[in-house]
């Protein structure tokens, strides 16, 4: 009878796990389009209660699995249904417990500059940045050393050509028990800096516009948080990555790194880093809702639809 019951409790888990994928999903919707200026809502301490809430309700059918485990050790029969069912019943929990943990690792402010006017995603190579992830499943062993670490294009996806990059100051933080418990776990990287990687061949500094399969504004890097976590016998090593993000050298370059960013998060969920080796177009009427979102960003008021009109005609003249 226990074990119909958890066999239902999963189930239930599962239909659970999906919605939060499917909110989860909307967040991140939300948040890239607040990073074009959009008014978005984009709290997380909803998901995070929904999260911990089913976190912890997995967590405590994993103990109950556990102590079933010991019962058998001292009371068994033939075909005894905790023998067949329990490793069974573990496993497709720990898969449950994984997903659930990947997933709720999340990027929860986007590598940013102090003073960016409102510009997130555009980095300059001699200004301090930040940038912080978190975990939305608020449970953790305190007696586990828990190491987050930070990288740039870890993924794999950097392209042949582009420019590489070391993070200079500190590139991992270690999360303790005391380390404000009522907001949440937290990994938190402020005054990063970044350091182009110089090629030996080419005896220059910095990479020339011509000397790559794309200009420097049109280079899209990952920043990638690792976090080893531990709890209840269960230790993974989850991830989660930035949104792509364009890094200049000089403020001569922000405007064309700014267009790059509003085009590739206007138009694609996906980071791939050769986005602009053949960037697809954008319909009139998804620019005419960045383009407003831009100025209310700044001046806290939209674009009317004659302000529309007129840059349209600028653009493309009159019909």
């Amino acid at each position: 009878e226990v074990l119909a019951q958890m066999q239902q409790l999963l189930g239930r888990s599962e239909t659970l796990r999906d919605f939060l994928q499917q909110e989860l999903g909307a967040w991140q919707e939300r948040q890239r389009r607040a990073c074009l200026g959009a008014p978005e809502d984009t709290r997380l301490r909803p998901l995070e209660t929904w999260f911990t809430e089913l976190g912890q309700g997995l967590f405590q059918l994993l103990k109950l699995l556990r102590a079933l485990g010991d019962l058998r050790q001292k009371v068994t029969y033939e075909r005894d249904p905790l023998k067949v069912e329990t490793p069974l019943l573990e496993q497709r929990l720990r898969e449950l417990l994984t997903y659930l943990l990947q997933s709720a690792f999340v990027v929860e402010q986007q590598p940013n500059m102090p003073n960016a006017l409102k510009r997130p995603l555009v980095l300059r190579t001699t200004s301090k940045f930040s940038a912080r992830a978190r975990l939305l499943v608020r449970l953790h062993d305190r007696n586990h050393r828990m190491e987050a670490k930070i990288h740039i294009d870890r993924s794999g996806l950097s392209a042949v050509g582009f420019r590489k990059f070391n993070i200079l100051t500190s590139s991992s933080k270690t999360l303790l028990a005391g380390d404000s418990p009522q907001e949440g776990l937290i990994c938190d990287f402020q005054y990063l800096t970044l350091k182009e990687q110089k090629e030996s061949r080419s005896g220059k500094g910095s990479k020339g516009a011509g000397e790559g399969p794309l200009v420097v504004t049109e280079e899209l890097h990952l920043i990638t948080f690792t976090l080893a976590y531990a709890y209840c016998g269960l230790e993974l090593e989850l991830k989660t990555s930035s949104l792509p993000f364009v890094i200049i050298s000089n403020n001569n370059q922000l405007s064309s790194a700014w267009a790059s960013i509003l085009w590739i998060n206007m138009l694609s969920s996906d980071p791939k880093q050769q986005f602009f080796s053949a960037p697809p177009s954008a319909p009139w009427p998804r620019l005419a809702e960045v383009l407003s979102w831009q100025f209310e960003s700044v001046a806290e008021r939209g674009l009317s639809r004659e302000h529309l009109l007129m840059l349209a005609e600028k653009l493309f003249g009159k019909a």
